[in-house]
């Protein structure tokens, strides 16, 4: 499982790496594209200058090569003015009915700005073409941007879909297996409690007798929880001291002598929230679990519960072999597990039965390989 997560991570760094290439390569492919045709329109302001300079020099001349030139520009906004500044011409500029002047003076001060201009000698003075991008040009400089909106969108749109695809599917499997788990724990559980009664009835030890009821109960809590998967769990205020004290006090029972157990609470004035005792004790032992294991029976396992900003904090840290900072959210994945024996699915229940059903959040506050890790929760108050 942690080798399918790992080509999974790879998969979409590369996958990520590939798109930022063809983004930025249509970038810079398309401001090279630009680069070259304001060049050709500058040859081509230049060019229609020199037919101006042409004509004005020698009125004589043939002028119909020149007058082609000249109409041959019909996108390229250009303003002509003599020494004064006074405009004396223009082309390819849309003006509004009113206002004409005042627009075409502005447009000017813009171009200005640019210091888009060619200097025309003339025989009494000299005369200046201000000229602006063509209206195609600016749209293809803006061409890759609006390209690269649409594909984040697209990719996006795309991302927010397989998302709620693949949650929905999650869902609809946590389902399924947890009615699934309650359905097949329950003949068994009907069967020993039968024998139970059996063995009620006749002279057997009644220690024997007292030792199967707690593993029956030990049943019926397990059907109970994966029952409650399915399903929104009904929240009841409890004391969650009482809780943790409950659950510690059961693992002690069937956890290796080596491991220490701790239970503290600091400035906790208000232990008492909305919690499902079951789904709780259930993350309880999940994580204990894996705390132990992660020690090798061996360490200490630490729960301290604090208050803060109306939240209700338990951190639970071990002295184990740590975990990878590449990890902290991977483990939490339905599958993943780092264990040769296990389905992965601890952590992930738990994940849920904290954010879904209690409104709260659990994550690796802190670990380093080789010195334990610390896990937090963090549930609402009310």
């Amino acid at each position: 499982m942690l080798d399918i997560y790992l080509k999974n991570r790879h998969w979409k760094f590369y996958f990520l790496l590939i798109a930022i290439i063809i983004v930025f390569g249509s970038i810079l492919y398309t401001n090279n594209l630009v680069g070259k045709l304001a060049n050709e329109e500058v040859k081509k302001i230049e060019l229609w200058a020199e037919g101006m300079r042409s004509l004005q020099l020698n009125p004589d001349q043939d002028v119909s090569l020149i007058n082609r030139i000249l109409e041959q520009n019909e996108t390229i906004p250009v303003i002509l003015i003599d020494d004064d500044g006074n405009i004396v011409d223009h082309r390819n500029i849309k003006l509004p009915k009113r206002n004409e002047d005042e627009v075409l003076k502005k447009k000017l001060q813009n171009m200005k700005d640019d210091n888009h201009f060619i200097e025309i000698d003339l025989v009494n003075g000299k005369n200046f073409i201000y000229f602006d991008d063509s209206s195609l040009l600016k749209r293809l400089a803006w061409y890759p941007f609006v390209q690269l909106g649409a594909i984040i969108t697209f990719i996006l749109i795309a991302f927010l879909a397989f998302s709620y695809s693949k949650s929905a599917e999650q869902n609809q499997v946590w389902v399924g297996m947890s009615k699934e788990t309650a359905h097949q724990l329950g003949t068994p559980i009907s069967s020993l409690m039968a024998w139970m009664e059996l063995i009620k009835s006749g002279e057997i030890d009644p220690q024997l007798s007292l030792e199967m009821a707690k593993d029956v109960n030990r049943l019926e809590v397990i059907a109970e929880r994966f029952s409650k998967i399915g399903s929104k769990p009904v929240l009841k205020f409890t004391n969650i001291l009482d809780v943790l004290s409950s659950s510690i006090e059961y693992l002690k029972k069937r956890t290796s002598g080596k491991v220490d157990f701790n239970l503290d609470s600091v400035d906790v004035e208000n232990a008492v929230i909305p919690l499902n005792k079951e789904l709780f004790s259930w993350v309880i032992e999940n994580l204990s679990k894996n705390a132990v294991d992660a020690m090798e029976g061996k360490g200490s396992l630490k729960f301290l519960v604090s208050n803060k900003a109306n939240q209700l904090i338990i951190d639970v840290s071990d002295t184990g072999k740590g975990i990878a900072r590449n990890q902290f959210k991977t483990i939490f994945k339905p599958g993943f597990t780092s264990k040769k024996r296990g389905w992965g699915l601890g952590l992930s229940l738990s994940k849920r039965i904290i954010e879904n059903y209690h409104r709260g959040k659990i994550f690796v506050v802190s670990s380093e390989l080789g010195s334990g890790a610390v896990f937090r929760i963090i549930l609402p108050l009310n």
